[in-house]
């Protein structure tokens, strides 16, 4: 029974090498080659296509994206991209805090629901109050996620997500990394990459978007699907003018 257990043990170690190595040869493949699809691509396109029976996509990969871009995603979403390792742990501290704060409140308020509902207070079932969940992760992991993995929040993900982000640091650079990252990010439903949000929003190619119009798309990246219903909102405007005004301050890899 030991020797079983101990021959199990080892498998799955050697499992857990082998797709460490496999995910260590395809970002090396990414120095000189363009990935042409990314796990979260794969997954939305296989969702369209359940849930609409159509695959509405646009995508293509840019080796001009205008430098205005580059600036306004890096002051949005990772203002510490050129210096870090590719995790930032005081942000992941805090936004962990944030989390258990914001969950916390979310139970309260479903008791509290529930208990209205049981007294006959509410004529309708109470709606959940969902926790709004926040994170602290760089564009370094937000690249390794899209890339490679799935969206669940379970530890071993995260463990994953940040071997990869390492890899990524280590084989490629920032430069390489940021080129990646805005030649696949979601900018919209169907919509991937700098090139594709470019064009379907302003009407231009990517390597021609002027500040305002990256910081309007900067915006977008937390929640691409909400904004695009509404991209000239009064939010949209105001957090693209902040965006804007810190781009100056911001050096590109």
């Amino acid at each position: 029974m030991k020797r079983l257990v101990l021959r199990l043990l080892a498998l799955l170690l050697l499992s857990a090498l082998s797709l460490q190595l496999f995910f260590l040869a395809r970002i090396a493949l990414m120095v000189v080659v363009d990935p042409q699809s990314t796990a979260f691509q794969r997954s939305e396109a296989w969702r369209l296509l359940v849930e609409k029976h159509e695959l509405a996509w646009s995508q293509a990969w840019s080796d001009r994206v205008s430098p205005h871009l580059g600036r306004a995603v890096i002051a949005s979403e990772d203002a510490g991209f050129a210096e870090h390792g590719g995790v930032e742990w005081d942000a992941i501290e805090k936004a962990w805090e944030r989390n258990q704060k914001s969950e916390a409140r979310a139970e309260k308020l479903n008791e509290q629901a529930e208990k209205r509902a049981a007294n006959g207070k509410v004529a309708t079932p109470p709606r959940k109050v969902e926790a709004k969940v926040v994170g602290g992760s760089t564009i370094s992991q937000q690249l390794a996620k899209n890339l490679f993995l799935s969206g669940e929040r379970t530890a071993p993900r995260k463990a994953q997500e940040f071997l990869i982000t390492f890899m990524l640091e280590a084989l490629l650079g920032k430069q390489r990394i940021l080129e990646i990252y805005l030649n696949s990010v979601e900018w919209g439903e169907g919509v991937f990459g700098a090139q594709a949000a470019a064009r379907h929003y302003f009407r231009v190619d990517a390597a021609q978007l002027g500040p305002a119009q990256a910081a309007r798309l900067a915006v977008m990246l937390p929640a691409p699907k909400r904004f695009e219903k509404n991209p000239g909102s009064a939010y949209v405007a105001g957090r693209s003018a902040t965006i804007q005004a810190r781009m100056g301050a911001v050096e590109l890899p």
